[in-house]
């Protein structure tokens, strides 16, 4: 696969995440680095599993990204935590 389907699949793979998980990567250039991140790790889990990994630009291809990049998103979320909870002074 070339630069340009990287960044397409990168795209659809970070926006299909977003959707399943409720976070929402901000910024083109971020989407783009979740969904080929995501790639790798769709890859690699399809390759573990004694599936092909990714080599072609197919709706597979989509569909293993955006699951490598859903977990992802949720890892990031589990480490960086839902937020804390303010303690007001008196």
């Amino acid at each position: 696969m070339g630069l340009f389907s990287w960044i397409i699949v990168g795209l659809l793979a970070a926006w299909i995440a977003g959707m399943v998980t409720g976070r929402r990567a901000d910024g083109c250039l971020t989407k783009i680095a979740v969904g080929v991140v995501g790639a790798l790790i769709g890859g690699a889990l399809a390759r573990a599993a004694g599936l092909k990994g990714i080599t072609r630009f197919d709706v597979r291809t989509v569909l293993l990204a955006a699951l490598g990049a859903s977990l992802l998103l949720l890892a990031l979320g589990a480490v960086e935590g839902r937020g804390r909870t303010r303690i007001r002074r008196r």
